[in-house]
């Protein structure tokens, strides 16, 4: 039991380093680690014990993880807190969220690209590869995000 409450602690932690990797506050990986983690709903208040942290940290990374679609509220009767529990497909979140952020920046490359003149050969060229490299990281994620989606149901 004492080798499966450090690993957690771990997998919490290393979760957390992986989200701030990622630009997202740290405190929103190891709250999202927890819950993966756990697999079991738990409440507003012993997310913010459990991870040493403060209820306005809880607040804005659980909005966040939500508004990701990553995690959901749920209700426990007779409780009165709110409690929070793995969305039923999180990783479809994440990869739509990441293709999201790869499509908008693929256009704003193409509307520069677009705004050069046919002369600007050398660095057109550049930006047309930027632009593919962009387009085709999309397309991986696309199918990554086909292959979540069939394993749903």
């Amino acid at each position: 039991m004492a080798n499966t409450h450090r690993i957690r602690s771990d997998f919490v932690e290393k979760v957390g380093q992986i989200a701030q990797g990622e630009g997202l506050p740290k405190i929103a990986g190891r709250v999202f680690g927890l819950l993966m983690f756990d697999g079991e709903p738990i409440s507003f208040g012993a997310l913010a014990t459990e991870l040493q942290v403060s209820r306005g940290s809880i607040s804005s990374s659980v909005r966040l993880l939500e508004d990701r679609g990553v995690i959901k509220r749920v209700g426990v009767p007779g409780e009165r807190q709110d409690f929070f529990q793995i969305a039923d497909q999180p990783f479809t979140g994440l990869l739509e969220g990441a293709l999201k952020r790869i499509k908008r920046a693929e256009q704003e490359i193409e509307a520069s690209l677009s705004e050069l003149s046919i002369e600007a050969g050398a660095t057109r060229d550049r930006l047309r590869s930027y632009s593919d490299f962009y387009k085709t990281l999309g397309g991986g994620l696309q199918h990554a995000l086909s292959t979540v989606d069939d394993k749903k149901g």
